[in-house]
């Protein structure tokens, strides 16, 4: 577990985390082949960025601080379910300083986004992540449910 996991906090984001932020969101896509030729545009991060401020968006973020530094993020989405009345949250990014991975922080920051979505109301938090994050999946297989779901995609 962490050392000194007092000094560990999970909170939402503000508008002075950017440059902190854009270090995580940068390794984050990195980690998932999005660097140098494949990166991101800007006006994608700086449209992500600007969602997480805008009330109107069901777009969210936690980071994870830890005497002074963010090393962690996650981003979460609420939307509507054809199978729910209530809303359901998707947890799309998730993302812990390699250099901290298997310390909690990653478990910690799960368990903040579990904690806005029922106390939003929703009854369903879920994510996806490459068969390929190994790391990764056995943490999900300790606090999650595999569902056995293959997920397709064609990019418009």
């Amino acid at each position: 577990m962490l050392k000194n996991a007092n000094l560990l906090r999970i909170r939402p984001i503000t508008n002075t985390d950017y440059e902190a932020w854009l270090l995580l969101w940068d390794g984050y896509n990195a980690f998932y082949g999005r660097q140098g030729t494949s990166a991101l545009d800007l006006n994608i991060t700086q449209t992500t960025w600007a969602r997480f401020f805008n009330h109107h968006e069901p777009v969210h973020a936690f980071v994870a601080e830890q005497n002074g530094q963010l090393i962690g993020l996650v981003h979460f989405i609420f939307h509507r379910s054809t199978t729910r009345v209530s809303a359901v949250c998707y947890l799309q990014d998730l993302y812990v300083n390699k250099d901290l991975r298997g310390t909690g922080v990653g478990r910690q920051l799960i368990q903040a986004v579990y904690d806005a979505a029922l106390k939003a109301g929703s009854t369903r938090v879920y994510w996806q992540t490459q068969e390929s994050n190994i790391a990764g999946r056995a943490l999900y297989d300790k606090v999650a449910k595999h569902m056995g779901f293959i997920v397709y995609s064609h990019e418009l």
